[in-house]
């Protein structure tokens, strides 16, 4: 959320960052209904200083043995109590469409973030790696995963419906093992795990912008405000709502959480294995630090880091892309993509992203720290895919095939899988 006096400053900037967002924002409906809400805050606010003075002066008549003229000051006191309810009503109206539009308001885009309509116009920043040149037919991860046993989409989809799995033995052990990969990563790097409630409150999606545009892609608990959290940043950066904090370092924190997400709107997109499901695991990183821009470019860098050495010891290729205008949230003021090689797919998809929010969450969730004049101001806040899985499989299982079908796990994996360098598929009965 915005400041509405900068939003006032900057109407035109405004409305531009959602028409590149593809956002629909009536701006100037936003302003007018401010301003008919202040009016009529002023005018709630006079009325009750004229009903405090009259019901004063009621107690000093009665006291002064003069109820006549009390009463009559009773009269002009049910008068203005109904002027001023009748302003409240419409106070109230003017407030909660204020709230409506405001929080449809998007952040600005960073001056480095490209103007585009989708993820076709993300622009490519680096590739490190090269896919590999095999002589042996490639075998795609689903068919993998049926030969090594270790993935059973059949069962997954009878037992819970469509976009639903079940990983075993070694595919349950690799899924787990880039988890605590990667999260012993984070700790080594002066990040605290935390783990966190699955199960969130709405406010809490509100005040990091996941809502009101993202509730189509959330599981609500039927007869409870609460919903199944897409990515443990929800209930990360929820943790400091409400708080003043220490940030004269920054807060850096990481967690590992089973995720869950709709896929509304995807219906026939990428059905084809492990690439969008319904229930996944993510480590995030999540970072709170000072109202400071260099700091927090200084932040990003960090978090995409992570990511990109994460992927180096898993020996996979990809590439940064700083991704568009059009294909990032309401929410986002710089972004980054990270796409691993997928050899069935012949293309990047994409396995992380990075995103600096600037004050965006902070002042939704009041989240503050006091500067060094001692002066209450917002945190930055940024976020960061460390790893999600089981998509990370996908590249993992198919670049480290092996032209009789094994699977070469990579060295940095081999201590959280018993020592084992190959996966080998079991004999045929």
């Amino acid at each position: 959320m915005l400041d509405i006096s900068w939003i006032r400053a900057h109407a035109r900037e405004v409305q531009r960052t959602a028409e590149v967002k593809g956002i629909s924002l009536p701006v100037g409906e936003l302003l007018e209904t401010d301003e008919a809400r202040r009016l009529l805050l002023q005018q709630v606010e006079e009325l009750r200083r004229q009903r405090n003075i009259a019901s004063e002066a009621i107690a000093g008549r009665l006291r002064g043995g003069r109820p006549g003229e009390a009463e009559e000051l009773k009269q002009a006191v049910r008068v203005l109590n109904a002027q001023l309810a009748e302003l409240e009503s419409r106070l109230g109206e003017k407030e909660r469409r204020v709230r409506e539009l405001m929080l449809l308001v998007p952040n600005p885009v960073s001056p480095e973030t490209p103007i585009g309509q989708s993820d076709a116009d993300n622009q490519e920043l680096r590739r490190v790696g090269e896919p590999a040149c095999v002589d042996f037919a490639l075998r795609d991860h689903v068919a993998l995963g049926s030969l090594h046993q270790i993935l059973d989409i059949p069962r997954g989809v009878k037992v819970a419906g469509s976009r639903h799995y079940y990983l075993q033995g070694a595919g349950a052990l690799l899924h787990r093992a880039v988890q605590q990969l990667a999260l012993d990563l984070l700790i080594a790097r002066g990040y605290t795990p935390l783990e966190v409630p699955l199960m969130v409150r709405t406010e809490s999606f509100v005040d990091t912008g996941y809502f009101p545009a993202g509730r189509d892609q959330a599981f609500r608990i039927d007869e409870e405000e609460q919903w199944l959290a897409g990515t443990s940043e929800v209930p990360l950066v929820a943790y400091y709502s409400g708080d003043i904090v220490d940030v004269s370092e920054p807060v850096r924190l990481a967690a590992a959480s089973t995720c869950f997400r709709s896929e509304v709107g995807s219906a026939g997109k990428d059905v084809h294995g492990l690439y969008r499901v319904h229930q996944f695991a993510k480590v995030e990183q999540v970072i709170l630090c000072e109202a400071d821009p260099g700091l927090s470019e200084r932040m990003l860098q960090e978090i995409t880091r992570n990511a990109e050495d994460l992927l180096q010891l898993l020996e996979l290729p990809y590439r940064v892309m700083a991704v568009c205008s059009g294909d990032m949230s309401a929410r986002t003021h710089k972004q980054y993509d990270i796409e691993t090689w997928m050899p069935s797919r012949q293309a990047y998809g994409e396995t992380h992203s990075a995103s600096a929010l600037l004050d965006f969450q902070a002042r939704r969730a009041q989240i503050r720290y006091r500067d060094g004049d001692g002066r209450l101001r917002y945190c930055y806040t940024l976020n960061n895919t460390a790893v999600a899985t089981p998509r990370i499989l996908i590249p993992l299982l198919e670049n480290h095939q092996q032209a009789d079908g094994s699977i070469r796990i990579p060295e940095a994996l081999r201590p959280y899988m018993g020592g084992k360098e190959l996966l080998t598929a079991p004999s045929p009965d």
